[in-house]
């Protein structure tokens, strides 16, 4: 089949950050060329709110945002293409993306009727009433011209329960098919929508389901509606991993700076969002020094523009005390400026983003404009005043490291990649569950044997696996415990332990005296039960050579966008050779298609594991002699490998191009080749 963004937008991926999902790309509609990253101006109502066309040209606006349901009722279709389409109606030259009406099926709930046919609206300007259907959307969208049209969705608030989700999701991708078929054969382009609220189980299969169809852009709606931020990362780069590559990536109604920052980050090419605005007009703006808020008092008499290193009209030209008095006297003077900078903020913050995609320096500069992007009123110089606020701030960090709250619960966050350990709920529970009970640690214990049960600990962090294999076995009487257990924890950072263990409020499982012992000798030995701890520090490539040859491993690092060389296949490689005299399991939190086809490629026999949180299922990895030996374990099948040749993320971390040597030990692998 020919790839429809090949056909209708030309799209081509110039560049993909080193360490990251960060992509630099362009692609051509009807009437201009648009480079990506990109943020789109809201125009709902064809207008972008208080803004000049000639000011959104000047900022670099590429593409504009305007709203199919709200166009409908005025000025009407009928006017829209009187004036032959939205471009020349509002005098625009460049790209109008049209939004389909479904986010008013999410945001109009007293006023609308769902069926499976078509959604009921009251018209807000004549009380008349509407019928949206997939159909209608896309005809509507013919009519106004847009150079790029949405599918009509079904989106839901992020906490609706698992059933209405689920439910939301298939009317959505059935919806999406009959989008296809209206929009037939016209050259505009068509966008697929991936919904299924705050569950990872159904942002996947609405992922793979949505890829699976021709549209020429693919995006990630049903975000920013009650989730948090961390939530929404999290399955933006999920998601993101299941579209195809060779199109556009777009995440709708999304967001502030940092928010832009972070879904790059995890891969994504366009945005939308009206904030930069509408909080204008609350007299909010975003500067590369944070966000400066008018409304306080401190900006009454200060000097200099708002933003001193902008070059945009309203910096080159007004004074921050006198956008103050805008803002004080109600003035929409004000809104209009502030605007102005804000939009032309986020176009110069996109370009910049490209600019360091294509250098090379991405990673450098995220790191950098993480904390930048979200600070909130600074003044320039530092107050002397260091607030109890900011002393326990700070105490929440160490090195890349940070403690984030959640529900009354404590986590360790990666200040450089965003990531979080045991992000899906109570880390103990989580490390005793998909580590622990899955490995049966308890009754392998029970079983005399004058070996020791060896159990690699890939990952250290916060100590929440390792701490939980030790709890685990200390339940158990001594007389119960028939075999020693020898613990191998490898880390070349103990910056996170550390952190964890000066907060131990929120990291109960630390109240304990092992690893306070382990950090300062690198070894705890327990005085009641045959338990040897030992930490091995440094890089696991070198260190796994020093340890006694495991029976069980918990892999549990970063993903591959931190922890890269422990994913690829020439580290599951070389993890095969280590392990592979004699039994030996492995588990990870992992269920990446390209993780599972590495393990396979190294000669690992792989399983599904059970699910942990929001995630499905994980993974298990069985040696040779394990595998031989009688099992329960799920082995994945013929229908996950004929998965994995339609998938885009066959190929395992890290292969080289000139080594296919994987595809073929993939397909030829035993445990495909005994299954009947």
């Amino acid at each position: 089949m020919t790839n429809a963004a090949g056909r209708r937008l030309h799209f081509t991926l110039e560049a993909t950050a080193a360490s990251s999902s960060a992509r630099a790309a362009r692609f051509t509609t009807r009437h201009n060329e648009v480079l990506t990253p990109t943020f789109m101006p809201v125009g709902t109502h064809a207008a972008v709110r208080s803004q000049r066309r000639e000011d959104l040209l000047e900022s670099g606006a590429q593409v504009l945002l305007a709203n199919t349901y709200h166009l409908m009722l005025r000025p009407g279709v009928g006017v829209l293409e009187k004036f032959g389409g939205i471009h020349a109606f509002m005098n625009w030259p460049r790209s109008v993306l049209t939004d389909s009406g479904g986010y008013q099926i999410f945001s109009l709930p007293g006023s609308r009727t769902l069926r499976e046919e078509h959604a009921e609206f009251t018209s807000y300007v004549d009380n008349t009433l509407i019928r949206l259907s997939p159909e209608s959307s896309i005809e509507a969208q013919k009519a106004i011209g847009a150079d790029i049209m949405m599918v009509l969705d079904q989106c839901v608030p992020s906490t609706v329960e698992h059933s209405v989700a689920r439910g939301a999701m298939q009317v959505t991708h059935r919806w999406a098919q009959r989008s296809l078929a209206a929009r037939g054969d016209s050259m505009q382009a068509l966008f697929g929508i991936v919904q299924g609220a705050s569950y990872a189980d159904l942002r996947v299969e609405s992922a793979q389901t949505i890829a699976q169809m021709p549209f020429d852009g693919y995006a990630i709606g049903g975000l920013a509606v009650g989730e948090s931020s961390a939530q929404r990362e999290d399955c933006t780069a999920a998601v993101t991993e299941l579209l195809p590559r060779d199109s556009p990536r777009y995440l709708m109604g999304v967001g502030t700076t940092r928010d832009l920052l972070e879904a790059v980050h995890r891969g994504v090419d366009m945005f939308d969002c009206i904030l930069p605005t509408s909080l204008a007009k609350q007299g909010v703006a975003f500067t590369s020094l944070g966000r400066r808020d008018l409304r306080r008092a401190a900006y009454r008499g200060m000097e200099g523009p708002i933003d001193p290193a902008c070059d945009c009209y309203t910096c080159k030209t007004y004074s921050i005390a006198y956008l103050f008095h805008l803002q004080r006297v109600h003035e929409t003077t004000g809104w209009q400026l502030l605007g102005l900078h804000n939009v032309h903020f986020y176009m110069r913050l996109m370009r910049t983003m490209r600019e360091h995609i294509l250098s090379g320096t991405w990673l450098p500069f995220y790191r950098a404009q993480r904390d930048v992007l979200d600070a909130r009123d600074s003044y320039g110089k530092a107050a002397t005043h260091v607030t109890k606020a900011a002393v326990r701030a700070a105490k929440r960090k160490r090195g890349r490291y940070e403690v984030i709250i959640r529900d009354s619960a404590g986590y360790i966050r990666d200040m450089t990649s965003g990531e979080v350990m045991h992000p899906d709920g109570d880390s103990s529970q989580e490390a005793r569950s998909l580590y622990v009970e899955q490995s049966r640690l308890l009754e392998r214990l029970q079983v005399p044997s004058d070996q020791p049960l060896v159990v690699w600990d890939v990952g250290l962090g916060a100590a929440a696996n390792a701490m939980a294999a030790i709890l685990a076995a200390e339940s158990l009487s001594s007389a119960l415990v028939a075999r020693q257990l020898a613990l191998v924890s490898f880390e070349n950072d103990l910056d996170s332990l550390k952190l964890a263990l000066a907060h131990p409020r929120w990291f109960k499982h630390l109240r304990h005296a092992a690893p306070r012992a382990l950090l300062s000798e690198n070894r705890w030995i327990s005085r009641a039960l045959p338990i040897d701890w030992l930490l091995l520090r440094g890089d696991f490539a070198d260190r796994k050579f020093d340890a006694p040859s495991p029976d069980i491993i918990f892999f549990d690092p970063f993903s591959f966008k931190t922890d890269s060389a422990l994913w690829t296949l020439a580290a599951f490689r070389e993890l095969a050779q280590a392990c592979f005299q004699k039994p030996v399991e492995l588990f990870t939190y992992s269920y990446s298609t390209s993780v599972r086809a590495a393990m396979l490629a190294a000669g690992f026999y792989v399983a599904k594991g059970r699910g942990t949180g929001p995630k499905a299922e994980t993974t298990i990895g069985l040696s040779p002699q394990a595998a031989a030996a009688p099992h329960d374990r799920e082995l994945l099948g013929y229908e996950w490998l004929a998965k994995w040749r339609r998938s885009d993320a066959q190929a395992p971390f890290g292969s080289r191009a000139d080594d296919a040597s994987w595809h073929e030990a993939v397909l030829k692998h035993p445990q495909f080749m005994q299954q009947p």
